[in-house]
């Protein structure tokens, strides 16, 4: 067991598998050291969620909850860019998109459910520049998006 994972196991967490993608995309592409993460949603056993809008139908905790998962999905993509070493791994830049009703301006507190992660499990590689901003709407509706930027080691 690695670092990361014994952090994952003190807060009862896991990386899950690595999702495939839905569209005609992949899941990251690399260029050099870089790593282009694309836009992860967040999923509960296998099912997207939450769905709706935050300042509607969806909680503060829920949001934040929501963008924990996908910063899960987005390490789970990077330790197989990393080769399955998440110690090699940086993160520069996190862009989170919050499905916000119309009013709603607290995407801030609601992408910090990823930053803060990042930074628990990864320490200072875990510190990013990032965006937070307010959407419409999300694929399947979501709540939130979560796509980021690393180097590599």
């Amino acid at each position: 067991m690695d670092d990361l994972d014994a952090k994952l196991a003190e807060l009862g967490l896991s990386l899950p598998d690595p999702a495939a993608p839905v569209a005609n995309y992949i899941p990251f592409t690399r260029a050099g050291e870089l790593v282009f993460i694309s836009g992860q949603v967040p999923r509960v056993d296998g099912r997207l969620w939450p769905i709706g809008q935050l300042g509607g139908e969806v909680s503060m905790a829920d949001g934040v909850k929501g963008a924990q998962l996908c910063m899960l999905a987005i390490l789970a993509h990077a330790r197989v860019a990393a080769g399955g070493d998440l110690s090699r791994v940086r993160l520069l830049k996190l862009t989170g998109f919050v499905n916000s009703a119309p009013g709603f301006g607290e995407q801030p507190q609601v992408v910090n459910g990823a930053s803060d992660l990042a930074v628990a499990l990864l320490g200072e590689a875990g510190r990013h520049a990032r965006s937070a901003v307010g959407v419409a709407a999300l694929p399947g509706n979501v709540a939130v998006e979560v796509e980021a930027i690393l180097a590599l080691a």
